[in-house]
């Protein structure tokens, strides 16, 4: 089998993608991933995971399938980037105290021999438990998520912050929702396990 092609520098994907015990490669796309005016989260997420599976289809093999994804966290109607730093995370957290941030992630499936595109999205709710100041900073010391959308990661002490989650796939939280993926890999002829 020709290994799959994760168009993603992403190390929180790659390990994700590793849990379907499958050969794969990846690389990182060079994609614009800021919003157009007035886009909805759903079509941003959408446009880019596709932009970026095919960003990288002239390096892929004749028979590869490539991966693109991407998420976005939505509050209150506005779409929060990767914080990048200390300061913006803590805003970030303190405007997300016992509010629900919705999760949107984007996945494409491009098979390089047909160009044929297999595009899906999902949503996933967290909700968080009211933050002091103390436990926001604490947080941020300890995990620094700077480079994670709502500024926490979920897969590690994160979900400390969370009162309850809603979502058909607690994966997509991460950054690439596996239910979904497994379905559109079964839909190209790879059945896992």
């Amino acid at each position: 089998m020709t290994p799959l092609l994760l168009a993603s520098s992403s190390l929180y994907r790659r390990e994700l993608l590793a849990r379907l015990k499958l050969p794969f490669v990846w690389q990182s796309p060079d994609v614009d991933e800021r919003p157009y005016p007035n886009e909805a989260p759903e079509e941003l997420v959408r446009r880019l995971a596709q932009a970026k599976a095919k960003a990288l289809y002239p390096s892929a093999q004749a028979d590869q399938l490539i991966i693109g994804s991407d998420q976005v966290a939505v509050l209150e109607g506005k779409i929060l980037g990767k914080p990048g730093h200390f300061d913006q995370a803590k805003a970030q957290l303190q405007a997300a105290s016992g509010q629900m941030l919705s999760f949107f992630t984007g996945l494409a499936v491009l098979n390089s021999r047909t160009n044929q595109v297999q595009l899906e999205h999902t949503i996933f709710k967290v909700y968080f438990r009211p933050l002091s100041e103390a436990e926001i900073e604490r947080y941020l010391h300890l995990e620094q998520p700077y480079d994670c959308a709502g500024s926490f990661k979920a897969e590690g002490l994160g979900v400390s912050l969370f009162q309850k989650t809603e979502g058909e796939d607690s994966t997509s939280l991460i950054g690439l929702p596996l239910i979904k993926l497994t379905e559109l890999l079964r839909k190209e002829g790879i059945n896992i396990p």
